[in-house]
Parts: structure tokens; sequence; C-alpha cells
């Protein structure tokens, strides 16, 4: 299993490493443990992770309600949760960044 994600039961725990200020919303590599994706918001008044949850729900086909911030509101680093049902989405679009 990688190390940038956990499951848990019904849950999948995504470590992110957030880019801020972007021209696009993009997911760009898997370092550090990371998955790294930048962001076109701005880092003010939580906008930029308002954009994040909203990039990852569209991208892994998810509801709004379903992507959780868990830890990392103010800071680049960042986990994510979402349900154990998107994990063969999220490894079939990080599969292509490697």
């Amino acid at each position: 299993m990688q190390k940038w994600f956990s499951v848990t039961g019904e849950i999948i725990r995504i470590a992110i490493k957030a880019f801020p200020g972007a021209s696009k919303n993009e997911i760009t590599s898997i370092r550090d443990n990371h998955l790294c994706i930048r962001i076109v918001a701005a880092p003010e008044d939580g906008k930029a992770n308002a954009c994040l949850c909203e990039f990852l729900s569209e991208t892994l086909g998810c509801a709004k309600r379903d992507v959780v911030l868990l830890k990392g509101e103010k800071s680049r680093k960042k986990i994510i949760e979402i349900p154990a049902a998107y994990l063969d989405k999220l490894t079939e679009i990080t599969c292509s960044i490697n």
C-alpha cells in the first residue's frame, strides 16, 4: 500500500500537500508521502481549502459532502478523508502521474 494514503474500514485518508495560487487545479505528483495538488484559489478565508475539496470531489466523482478536511486547515500539508468506495478511482487518477 502507498504511504500517502491509508484505508481503514470504509474510509480513505489522504496526505496532501496543497499549492494555492496556481494557474489551474491539478494533481502534479506524489512526493515525500504526500499527494501534491495545485489549487487556483488563494490561501485566504478558507478559499483554498474549499477549492481543494471541490476539485477532489469533481475529480473522484463523489459528492462534496464526502470530501472532509480532517487536519491542516491553515497548513499546506493536509489530511483529507473520502469514502473507501473511491479507492479505484483514486488509484486510477494517481497511476498516471508516477
